[in-house]
């Protein structure tokens, strides 16, 4: 039996899910200057793209996520999925002619606005809800399919004259969502579920041209990501779980997305499962005055530079999208004081008690010894130090094999894995943790990191010793 309305309370703890999950969403929908013509606005929609399997086959870009992560539910408790992704909706330009007739342009130029072509992003989600006792043996499978719909939005001037259209179209989507459960041996009664979100859209690129993103888009579920909550019973932590459940957890496979525990802090009833990395109960910043969909939200320096546009450069931003337009007024009317918190904030504080400093070399701790003494950095030597990796010292000058993701903090690393770089220097921080700062072979701009200091850093276990040479 699947259903599609939600368990008593189950909307109610999705929709605080669904501040972070809007985010992953909408992450690098619309980039910084949030024009078309952007360069880094033409190659749209990076994260949790599922395209249709005759396009994806061998390429970087997949037609499925799988999830697997480890659940304890109570007695007749079901499972709430609610799966969500963008659908491109394909907009044209057009301009009205005196006869009655358009004309498709590539800008319609008004005085609050440019409108040119560009793939909005419609938001669609598919619902559905299980008990639990039906995900045991064969699971459940959910096809659905999304129809091709076709819409046009007249475009009026200042006088109220209508000057032109936008023509939207998009296409027809299918897919599916399979979720399944297995019960594992332990000490409790513990859950793997799996779940499976598949594009099985049947479309294929069209014969004599070469296959193409572009046109694979609007048949692609995009940004794609999981929401599941359990009506009683919790989810283990798949980054921090017990000790006893960290085997079955290292077991889970995940790909192409990673579940973390969602809702308010110190819950468990609630998965976000997402392209992105993300940490356990992830949330917003309080401090952010909305949406700005550029990477990692730099707000204060994107608030900045997008209220520095010129009216010109606002014009072209407010006909791209009106997403990007919200933008573009929100920087225009923050207030000061919204800007001024912006600059920086402090989550938490630690009260000290008794005893202060670090303990001395006897494993004494003093009153009066500082928790870090300027003078100690006189014994390191970040060109000369160096550092033992495998059976090999490394120091200034080495060259060394990337293996980052050892800690997935960084998405970023995975483009790094398996790179040549050149060790730049040894580094200790106050912890005694030490750093190698790297340039990347080959990198264009490693001349500037050397001049400005601004290196990669990987931990020793992060790098395998290269032989000299080129």
């Amino acid at each position: 039996m699947t259903v599609t309305a939600f368990a008593p309370g189950t909307e109610e703890r999705f929709a605080v899910a669904r501040q972070v999950a809007d985010a992953v969403l909408f992450e690098g929908y619309v980039l910084y200057p949030y024009r078309a013509s952007a360069a880094k606005n033409r190659l749209r929609w990076q994260f949790g793209v599922l395209v249709p399997p005759a396009w994806g086959a061998g390429r970087e870009e997949h037609d499925f996520q799988h999830t697997e992560c480890l659940m304890e539910p109570r007695k007749d408790a079901t499972l709430s999925v609610e799966v969500r992704f963008l659908h491109a909706r394909r907009r044209t330009v057009q301009r009205a002619r005196p006869d009655g007739g358009w004309d498709t342009v590539a800008e319609l130029r008004l005085d609050d606005r440019v409108l040119v072509p560009w793939d909005e992003g419609g938001e669609e989600r598919v619902a559905l809800v299980v008990p639990v006792e039906e995900l045991l043996g064969d699971g459940v499978t959910h096809p659905f399919r999304l129809p091709a719909r076709e819409d046009t939005e007249p475009v009026l001037d200042t006088a109220g004259r209508t000057v032109g259209r936008l023509h939207r179209r998009s296409e027809e989507i299918h897919g599916s969502v399979r979720l399944s459960a297995r019960e594992l041996d332990g000490p409790y009664r513990t859950l793997r579920l799996t779940a499976v979100v598949e594009n099985t859209s049947g479309w294929v690129p069209p014969e004599g041209r070469a296959a193409d993103r572009d046109a694979a888009l609007p048949h692609s579920l995009v940004a794609t990501h999981l929401l599941m909550a359990l009506s009683a019973g919790s989810f283990l932590s798949m980054t921090d779980p017990p000790e006893w459940a960290r085997g079955a957890v290292a077991a889970c496979r995940n790909l192409h997305t990673w579940p973390v525990l969602a809702g308010e802090p110190g819950s468990g009833d609630l998965v976000l499962s997402s392209p992105i990395i993300l940490e356990d109960h992830p949330a917003i910043a309080p401090e952010s005055p909305g949406a700005l969909y550029d990477a990692t939200e730099i707000d204060e320096i994107l608030a900045l530079r997008t209220a520095a546009l010129t009216d010109e450069e606002k014009r072209e931003a407010r006909g791209t999208d009106p997403r990007a337009a919200a933008v573009i007024d929100l920087a225009d009317s923050m207030p000061a004081e919204v800007l001024e918190r912006l600059h920086g904030a402090v989550r938490g504080l630690r009260e000290v008690t008794g005893e202060t400093g670090f303990p001395d070399e006897h494993g004494v701790t003093r009153p009066d010894t500082p928790w870090w003494d300027p003078a100690s950095d006189a014994g390191f030597d970040p060109e000369h130090d160096t550092v033992v990796v495998g059976d090999r010292p490394v120091g200034r000058g080495d060259r060394v094999e990337l293996r980052p993701g050892l800690r997935h903090t960084d998405a970023q690393d995975l483009f790094l894995h398996g790179r040549a770089a050149t060790v730049e220097a040894v580094l200790h921080d106050v912890d005694g943790t030490v750093h190698l700062a790297v340039t990347v072979d080959g990198d264009p701009g490693a001349d500037i990191r050397r001049e400005q200091g601004r290196y990669l850093y990987f931990q020793p276990d992060e790098v395998v010793p290269l032989e000299a040479g080129p």
